[in-house]
């Protein structure tokens, strides 16, 4: 035994017994009597290792038939308490300080109150972490938004305006990697002429130069690869 188990089982051997537990949802279809660990562990959809576990925190108690667990009336109401506390995310410590507080209990309508009062503080803690969750979305959102739109502003494929038939040729002869000069003779105009329409080209492609506007324009199947 670990010395976690050996102070778990000091707490709960020092606590007192629990004789008021808080009203908790039972499993449908709870077979009556004493249950072994195996139907303990199916009625509440847990594991027999999380059973010993919940023992050896001192969250739950087991009498033994021979080799064999068995749990009572008064184990399967506490199981209840434990397993709704888990579900609803309560912190192991916190249950055992829930439990400290119900031995203490002199009455049901005691047991009651100091179970409701976990749950309303559990309640909060969790109103809490949804409120924290829903500003970090927030500014998740703002985000994305704000990346999506700069991504559209500095990154948008699409030329600001319609190319010219010039500029349509001119640009299908710079993808097939023609320099400025035979452009300039294939279209039968002056070298400066195709400088003006490379430069507009790489502008209408918001691009840096002409690799990057013909790159774009093969993408969006302006010309051919």
């Amino acid at each position: 035994m670990t010395n976690e188990s050996k102070k778990a089982a000091a707490r709960a051997g020092g606590r007192k017994a629990i004789r008021f537990l808080p009203v908790a949802p039972l499993p449908e279809n709870l077979p009556e009597g004493r249950l072994a660990i195996a139907d303990m562990a199916n009625a509440f959809g847990v594991t027999h290792r999380t059973l010993h576990f919940y023992e050896e925190k001192g969250l739950l108690t087991a009498a033994r038939v021979g080799p064999m667990r068995v749990y009572g009336p008064e184990e399967i109401q506490q199981m209840a308490v434990v397993n709704t506390c888990r579900e609803t995310g309560m912190p192991v410590a916190v249950i055992q300080e829930l439990l400290e507080q119900l031995s203490a209990a002199e009455t049901q309508e005691q047991a009651d109150v100091v179970f409701r009062t976990a749950m309303i503080a559990r309640k909060r803690e969790l109103a809490a972490q949804q409120s924290t969750i829903r500003r970090q979305m927030q500014q998740i959102n703002e985000l994305l938004d704000f990346s999506t739109g700069h991504e559209a502003e500095t990154n948008d494929n699409t030329p600001r305006a319609h190319l010219t038939p010039a500029e349509l040729r001119c640009l299908s002869l710079m993808a097939e990697g023609y320099p400025t000069s035979r452009i300039a003779r294939a279209l039968e105009v002056e070298p400066g002429e195709v400088q003006v329409m490379e430069k507009n080209i790489i502008t209408k492609f918001n691009s840096n130069n002409r690799f990057q506007a013909v790159a774009k324009a093969v993408m969006l199947g302006i010309v051919g690869h």
